[in-house]
């Protein structure tokens, strides 16, 4: 389906160029797009090197693993052809936990490496699996806690209660969420995309692949159990791992209630009574329900504390652990290498299709059914354009705010409509690329659902809570 997709885009971008009479702004565009592509697959190589090396750690230390046991019956309803204990399943949590979670930068690399590591259980190349179309079901549709991005930008805009969305977008988010993963599990069975048999003549798999329906875990699975079991810890380790945990919570009481660390700088007489974990622009924006504080200061210290948790455990479990991070990086090359042209040809796709006007013309011809069901005019644009590019949505978005300002019930809907919905066919190009996956079946399908629920979901709650547009 891909192909179409994009074959159409060309296409209706030249037609349309041709017609409207900015051909010459679609050929600018198409190369525009590769230097922006080109730039996009830069920053995502440095960001790969640094969570493919942490991911390694994790792995190495058997970290994966345990969380993979942990979340067993989720994963094995959502994944039922993918062994409980292979590292998919673990790969697959983190990834997840850093969509939810709204850490995008690690989210990508975490599930690329999902994705790597559940195509050595395909035993068709280049088809994508039922779990690989979950996996992108799930992350084109994500639950989100916190969008941080657009409440950072609606509090720049002087907001008088950025986090107003939090809940309208955890709710968004919920639905679109469930939406893709009925419509992966219900497409999965029909005629058109099931998957077939494998052939009689079919070559065996190699050891370190599995079939879709062969029900013994593979060699490195069991590899990865029997060293978990055995690798040794260090003397008081954890003790080391119960003091790591305190302090982090000390951070994120800190965090979330500056009011306390105000009450101990003065009765331990340190200088000032102000907190200083806590810049003072996100200080003053954030509202007084307790319940949101802490999850917006898990969103702040997530990174940070990623970034020292892995090599810190692994650590404790006698691994080298920066020469392991190193090892890790190395993945990084290969994978920029694969998915580099499937960045380049889906961003040339996108660009022309917008310069030729393409955008403007599905809002004109949706208006009529938009009307009809309610949906504001005013923010079909940044429906449609949120699928296919992250910062044309964005600048969108921005547009919306300056228009009508950062508390109107329209900009709200909008921030809530962006933050429940993902760039669907780049996330879809850039992960079946990493695997060098050509037909990916029903994960478009999939993905688009979520793309049409979310907004609609977003207009009817936003609606209800903040009121008439």
């Amino acid at each position: 389906m891909l192909n179409f997709v994009w074959l159409g885009l060309i296409v209706l971008a030249v037609l349309l160029g041709g017609v409207t009479g900015h051909l010459q702004d679609v050929g600018d565009q198409a190369i525009e797009a590769a230097n922006t592509a080109l730039g996009l697959a830069a920053k995502l190589f440095a960001i790969m090197v640094l969570w493919l090396g942490l991911m390694r750690l994790a792995d190495r230390a058997g970290l994966v693993h345990r969380l993979g046991l942990a979340l067993k019956p989720i994963m094995v309803w959502l994944f039922p052809e993918v062994p409980p204990d292979h590292p998919a399943m673990g790969a697959i949590i983190m990834n997840m936990a850093a969509n939810i979670l709204g850490l995008n930068n690690a989210a990508t690399p975490l599930g690329l490496r999902a994705m790597n590591e559940l195509e050595s259980l395909n035993r068709r190349p280049g088809v994508a699996t039922n779990a690989m179309c979950m996996l992108l079901a799930i992350n084109t549709s994500s639950i989100t806690l916190i969008p941080v991005s657009i409440i950072g930008i609606l509090a720049l805009s002087h907001g008088k209660d950025p986090m107003a969305i939090i809940g309208t977008s955890l709710v968004a988010t919920g639905i679109a969420h469930a939406a893709a993963i009925t419509a992966a599990k219900v497409l999965e069975k029909t005629r058109f995309y099931r998957l077939p048999p494998l052939p009689k003549h079919a070559a065996p798999a190699p050891r370190e692949k599995l079939a879709v329906d062969h029900p013994i875990a593979p060699d490195e699975a069991r590899k990865q159990t029997a060293a978990d079991q055995t690798l040794p810890w260090v003397p008081g380790a954890r003790w080391i791992l119960a003091a790591l945990a305190g302090t982090v919570l000390g951070m994120l009481l800190g965090v979330a209630y500056p009011e306390l660390t105000g009450w101990f700088s003065v009765h331990l007489g340190l200088p000032g009574n102000a907190p200083v974990l806590v810049p003072p622009a996100v200080r003053e924006s954030w509202p007084h329900f307790l319940f949101i504080r802490p999850l917006s200061a898990v969103s702040l210290l997530a990174i940070p504390w990623l970034i020292l948790f892995f090599p810190a455990y692994a650590a404790l479990r006698r691994i080298p652990v920066y020469e392991e991070f190193v090892e890790g990086g190395r993945e990084a090359f290969n994978v920029i290498l694969r998915i580099l042209p499937y960045i380049v040809g889906m961003l040339v796709a996108v660009f022309m299709f917008r310069a030729a006007g393409g955008e403007k013309l599905l809002t004109l011809a949706l208006a009529p059914l938009t009307s009809l069901i309610g949906f504001p005019p005013q923010l079909v644009p940044l429906a449609l354009l949120r699928p296919f590019s992250g910062t044309g949505s964005l600048a969108l978005f921005q547009d919306l705010v300056t228009q009508h300002g950062p508390d109107s019930p329209l900009t709200l809907t909008a921030a809530t409509m962006y933050g429940c919905s993902e760039t669907t066919f780049y996330v879809i190009a850039v992960y079946f690329g990493s695997v060098d996956i050509r037909k990916t079946r029903h994960a478009i399908p999939a993905g688009i659902v979520a793309d049409i629920v979310g907004p609609l979901a977003s207009v009817a709650i936003c609606r209800a809570v903040f009121g008439p547009f």
